[in-house]
């Protein structure tokens, strides 16, 4: 059969591409930049598509049997409201689909239950609506809070959880809920596959339990062999509660603000039997978190919430920043002959997340904390394997351009807060030489002025971050 699945580089797609291909399925992953496409899965068809761009929808393939829509807009630090891109995006899916063979487009969406919605409920049920067509039959599943090593929610209770004894939290603590584990997420995504009987349908999915946002945090540090309070105040205002979330976990203000409005509504299941038609065992909340740790603790997760987001200035696509500037740039460059070539470049393709920088630890975080205050990612995004790098991994604050271990170059670009833009680079030649390049191309005066504010501590960052990869210490 062949599928056609969007949001090839979001969570979503990620955990369900492997088990398409296992079934035997020819896959065509739609990604706006083919250089962000994640390497191992090298069976799968690569299209370079973008739905806010009609011109590249030629692309798709007109053979197609199903479609698979997981595009969403909510995290998107652009200018431009999240629900007019939702709409736009689905617009011209719906309009590129109706002109080819597809029998069915398959739509997972969030839960829908009350009159009164959250933006980003109220446009998941608009894009609902502009997907219907005379020309496939579409099937809707309907999910809340999605319980998997790497999602947003498992990683921002995991981040509330572990780092907070005490919680002094919003009155949204007491919305109920219906989590799922990821696992039952793509049962449902596959079992649908050409299911006649829920063509023209929706349906709500979720796991066997029904808890309030408290219940699901207390549990959550149950699991974890943990102790803690919480209290609930009813005076923290929404955007008080937004940035709440943005500076104690690792999520952007904008998907905070989005999350916050969306848990004030309750999301319950309404009853069907589509779980027992199509014989799948509903993982429950407590078990759920247990096999997500068995996953981070095999260094198994094969996608992260954060993989997802990157800058606006990466919107061009990663082929577009990877031709370093050096005209009117700033540069620290660093050379080290070195010994083990091996050794290096394990310890290179292992730099950020629990490793940290190898040098000046304090200074990096207290880096990532000011990127943080002024409304950048900070250090908390971390890495998704603490040895792979592919091109599009989020590195703490820093997005991967390039992962060539032939070539053994690795190249980064800033997703900090900056005056200008930047780029570190890590390269071995023939010669076993090491070279450390970091490059600021800065915005006009503010640019100057912040490379010069940072120079004294770039002079012992930069030559200790070297020395200590190269194992010169």
């Amino acid at each position: 059969m062949k599928i056609l699945l969007t949001g090839a580089t979001g969570y979503i797609a990620q955990r369900l591409l492997p088990v398409l291909l296992e079934a035997g399925h020819e896959v065509f992953c739609c990604v706006r930049d083919k250089q962000r496409f994640n390497a191992q899965f090298p069976d799968a068809a690569v299209l370079e598509v973008d739905f806010l761009r009609e011109e590249t929808l030629a692309n798709i393939p007109h053979d197609i049997d199903v479609a698979y829509y997981l595009i969403h807009s909510m995290s998107t630090g652009g200018g431009e409201d999240f629900e007019k891109l939702e709409e736009t995006t689905a617009t011209h899916f719906k309009q590129r689909i109706e002109n080819t063979n597809a029998r069915q487009v398959i739509y997972l969406s969030g839960i829908i239950n009350e009159e009164e919605l959250s933006k980003h409920l109220l446009s998941r049920k608009n894009v609902e609506e502009i997907l219907k067509s005379e020309h496939y039959a579409l099937t809707t599943l309907r999910a809340g809070i999605i319980v998997g090593s790497g999602s947003a929610s498992f990683e921002i209770i995991r981040d509330l959880v572990e780092k907070l004894p005490v919680m002094i939290a919003p009155r949204w603590l007491h919305t109920q809920c219906q989590p799922i584990a990821i696992r039952n997420v793509v049962d449902f995504l596959t079992g649908t596959l050409l299911l006649e009987e829920t063509y023209g349908k929706s349906f709500d999915i979720g796991g066997p339990d029904i808890l309030t946002y408290k219940q699901m945090l207390l549990k959550f540090a149950e699991v974890r062999g943990l102790k803690r309070r919480i209290l609930v105040v009813p005076v923290m205002t929404p955007k008080l509660s937004s940035y709440w979330l943005y500076f104690v976990t690792s999520t952007s203000y904008t998907l905070a603000k989005n999350l916050v409005h969306s848990m004030k509504v309750k999301v319950v299941c309404r009853p069907n039997d589509l779980a027992e038609k199509l014989h799948i065992e509903r993982i429950g909340y407590e078990k759920a978190i247990s096999l997500a740790f068995d996953k981070i603790e095999q260094n198994q997760v094969l996608s992260s919430w954060t993989g997802a987001q990157s800058s606006a200035a990466l919107s061009k696509g990663i082929s577009s920043y990877m031709q370093v500037p050096t005209n009117g740039c700033y540069i620290d460059k660093r050379e080290l002959k070195i010994d083990n070539p091996e050794y290096v470049l394990k310890r290179i393709w292992s730099i950020g997340g629990k490793t940290g920088w190898y040098y000046g630890t304090w200074l990096w975080e207290i880096r990532g904390f000011l990127d943080k205050v002024t409304g950048g990612v900070g250090l908390r995004r971390g890495r998704r394997h603490p040895e792979q790098i592919y091109p599009g991994d989020p590195l703490d604050f820093w997005r991967v351009l390039l992962a060539n271990k032939e070539e053994k170059r690795l190249l980064l670009y800033a997703e900090m807060k900056l005056p200008g833009e930047a780029w570190l680079e890590f390269c071995l030649d023939e010669n076993n030489v090491l070279r450390q390049t970091a490059t600021f191309r800065p915005l006009g005066l503010a640019g100057r002025l912040y490379w010069y504010a940072v120079l004294p501590f770039h002079a012992f960052i930069f030559k200790g971050m070297i020395t200590n990869i190269a194992g010169k210490v």
